[in-house]
């Protein structure tokens, strides 16, 4: 299953096949390279933790969690009687957090950070604010941090809100998937669809919230056009900020995939699945909502920061449990397993553990930016990257695109970003990108190249390593 909030570990794809929509910063990969070497790494400015409690773990998760079951702390806000399990968690999450080293000296404060899981509106308000006091007192914060935390209908209530508001908590991504009863038990969720419209009315009617997403999910077994209309009519009703619509991704070792078979029956075929995406993105953007990136609406001015942060490819601190963090070029992923968390963080403090170093070769450095790039409205920068990566190779790419060009899949783009005529693009291939170049970034159609990113995205990955 695909999240929005992409925290915990977003999966890079074998490189000839990338999948429709990682859901998080990418595992471990380390990339050092002497072009790379002569720019200094930018600090990082974004955070996410990784809370990974659950009331149970849903059919189509393959996350590192941990299901608290019938002893699940209730949704009321006063943190009575909480669950060691909890607790204990969050001191190791700190000393995670206390002995992790600004990599600034400099003082470059956290502009944003993202509470994801797991569910973690089932940590009390109190200890959320802990761990946004830790990040504080190491890294600073700026004055107006995006801090978004992922919410489940069930686990809050309207004081537990409040009380995360007040410690700081800005931006809510409500996990709601579907509005009908039983698509919502047959994917194992723990709420219902009362809940949901309990959820609802709780967090559009809390004072000091105006950011707020709501999270679909397409494709489920047995899901209809019809049901899909509805949801989407609902979600609209809603008047979120910032909508995330997802594929369902069937994963091995979870319920699903002992159950289902990608595109075989009670599940969409690719053509329903497809048609699923085409109805969001018309019905989403006839409400106002902008096609930011491939499963994610926002009102104007809602993008979610921190997620940015990971579609443009900059550092980010991470903490807990299976999260990836990426600093100084490095991609690291903890340990998904409680027990190795644990003795990681022990090793982190005693100043035993160190970094694996070896060295990537600058195509995957180039690969990652076409991928992350293109998934994106807002599509690659040509310039930027023929000056990382050698004007041949954006040439190359330019050529392979320009097909897709023709047939709209592929849009091309002046320094406003105008799209620009396929005789324009082809001036360009034949000045070779010289002076008076006007195509300066392109991007997939929505929704017709997103729909083929897998493909699009393949192909450009096998220009850049043959």
């Amino acid at each position: 299953m695909l999240r929005s909030a992409f925290p915990l570990v977003f999966q890079f794809p074998h490189r000839r096949k990338p999948p429709p929509i990682p859901p998080r910063p990418p595992p471990v990969r380390r990339y050092a390279s002497p072009a790379a070497a002569a720019v200094p790494p930018l600090p990082p400015a974004s955070a996410y933790v990784h809370l990974p409690f659950c009331r149970k773990r849903c059919h189509y998760c393959d996350f590192p969690i941990v299901a608290l079951g019938s002893s699940s702390p209730p949704p009321r806000g006063d943190g009575d009687g909480d669950d060691p399990r909890i607790s204990d968690y969050v001191r190791l999450l700190l000393r995670e957090v206390a002995a992790t080293r600004p990599v600034s000296d400099d003082g470059v404060p956290l502009e944003t950070i993202f509470f994801g899981g797991g569910t973690p509106s089932l940590v009390p308000p109190k200890l959320v604010a802990a761990v946004l006091d830790a990040l504080r007192a190491k890294f600073g914060l700026s004055a107006c941090p995006e801090v978004s935390i992922e919410m489940d209908p069930g686990t809050f209530d309207a004081a537990k809100l409040r009380d995360l508001v007040g410690v700081g908590v800005n931006r809510v991504s409500l996990g709601v998937q579907a509005f009908q009863e039983g698509l919502l038990r047959s994917c194992g969720r723990a709420h219902g669809l009362r809940e949901v419209h309990e959820a609802v009315g709780i967090v559009t009617g809390c004072d000091g919230l105006q950011n707020w997403s709501m999270d679909l999910i397409s494709s489920l077994p047995n899901q209809t056009q019809d049901m899909w209309e509805e949801s989407l009519r609902c979600t609209i009703d809603a008047r979120p900020t910032h909508v995330s619509v997802y594929d369902l991704q069937i994963e091995q070792g979870t319920k699903f995939g002992q159950m289902y078979t990608p595109g075989v029956f009670p599940l969409p075929n690719e053509t329903d699945s497809a048609n699923f995406y085409k109805i969001a993105s018309k019905r989403l953007s006839e409400a106002g909502y902008k096609h930011y990136e491939i499963s994610s609406y926002c009102k104007t001015g809602y993008e979610c920061k921190h997620n940015v942060t990971y579609w443009q490819n900059r550092p980010f601190y991470a903490f807990g449990l299976g999260s990836a963090s990426y600093i100084n070029g490095v991609r690291f992923s903890r340990p998904r397993r409680m027990k190795d968390y644990a003795d990681w963080v022990q090793k982190l403090e005693d100043g035993t553990w160190c970094p694996e170093s070896s060295t990537s070769e600058l195509k995957d450095m180039a690969m990652d930016s076409v991928m992350l790039s293109l998934r994106t409205a807002s599509g690659l920068d040509l310039h930027r990257f023929s000056k990382s990566f050698g004007k041949n190779l954006t040439l190359s790419l330019c050529t392979m695109f320009r097909p897709f060009v023709e047939s709209g899949l592929v849009i091309a783009m002046d320094t406003e970003r105008q799209a620009l005529q396929l005789s324009e693009f082809d001036v360009d291939l034949e000045n070779k990108g010289d002076t008076g170049s006007r195509v300066a970034f392109i991007r997939l159609s929505d929704p017709d190249g997103f729909l083929l990113s897998n493909e699009l995205i393949s192909l450009a990955f096998g220009i850049i390593s043959p």
